[in-house]
């Protein structure tokens, strides 16, 4: 492991939550594997409880892994059918600490590589335990599945859906968003610092999100890991109808082909002084 590795990790920091996925499988102690309720943005998949969708490797079987990954693998399924009766062509997975791990304050990071596929949507986001958007949600990492960028953004009260409070990395020209990063938050009291790679791409103060509604990132919020398909985000950036929403049918044949896989190598939130000494995290 490199010194800058080292110090993105933050070797010194009080570590209130850690998973390298070097179990046999996800650890559910720690995470919770959701299913498909109501549905979201348009969204073309439904989410499983199932080891085709959510799985760990070792990493001999991922190049440039330091540990056991995590592997969200939507799949083509048709005619899939949610216990409520939706029927949906794909199934993927989203995971989260809901009533396991939640923090207010400090740094969530998590070393992921991404697939390449136009409508493509994994990320990487924390949520308040409230109601949305008063309970606020930090996105970390979104993708719509064009490698060249990815992006960061905050929503509440008068700043959610089409937020004002949003921004992207564009990568250099030698880079891309199907290495391995480090996609990471820095919270503190009065503002948010998103890093990729420990390089800030995106700082946003309390009094930015005063102008647009309430400040509400002063509550705990859980950790979110999902891989959407298609739905409004994607399809603002391609403006594909068919086949599917948001989706082509190139990236549909890929995920025939079990060719799009999100890898996560490792999940940390931590604490120092410089991110603030709220004691309300738990585990």
């Amino acid at each position: 492991m490199s010194s800058t590795e080292i110090n993105l990790e933050q070797a010194d920091a009080e570590v209130l939550f850690f998973d390298d996925f070097n179990l046999a499988e996800l650890d559910r102690t720690k995470w919770n594997v959701r299913t498909t309720g109501e549905v979201y943005n348009n969204e073309q998949q439904a989410y499983a409880d199932s080891f085709e969708t959510i799985y760990v490797v070792p990493s001999e079987e991922v190049p440039g892994a330091k540990n056991g990954v995590l592997i969200i693998h939507p799949l083509y399924r048709p005619g899939f059918i949610t216990p409520e009766g939706k029927r949906f062509d794909f199934i993927s997975g989203r995971i989260d600490t809901r009533g396991k791990f939640d923090f207010a304050y400090g740094t969530a990071a998590a070393r992921i590589m991404l697939p390449s596929g136009a409508g493509l949507w994994p990320a990487f986001w924390l949520i308040g335990n409230g109601k949305w958007p008063d309970s606020g949600e930090i996105d970390v990492m979104e993708y719509v599945g064009e490698p060249d960028w990815v992006s960061a953004a905050l929503h509440g009260p008068g700043y959610c859906g089409e937020t004002a409070l949003v921004n992207k990395l564009f990568f250099p020209n030698d880079q891309d968003a199907t290495a391995w990063h480090i996609y990471a938050v820095d919270w503190t009291p009065d503002k948010l610092i998103f890093k990729v790679d420990g390089v800030t791409i995106y700082r946003v103060t309390r009094q930015m999100t005063d102008f647009f509604g309430r400040w509400v990132l002063d509550n705990n919020k859980y950790l979110i890991l999902n891989f959407a398909l298609g739905g409004t985000y994607p399809f603002k950036t391609n403006g594909i109808q068919i086949p599917y929403y948001g989706l082509p049918e190139p990236t549909v044949q890929m995920i025939k082909n079990n060719q799009v896989k999100l890898k996560i190598d490792w999940i940390r939130v931590t604490r120092n002084e410089s991110t603030g000494d709220n004691d309300n995290s738990n585990s």
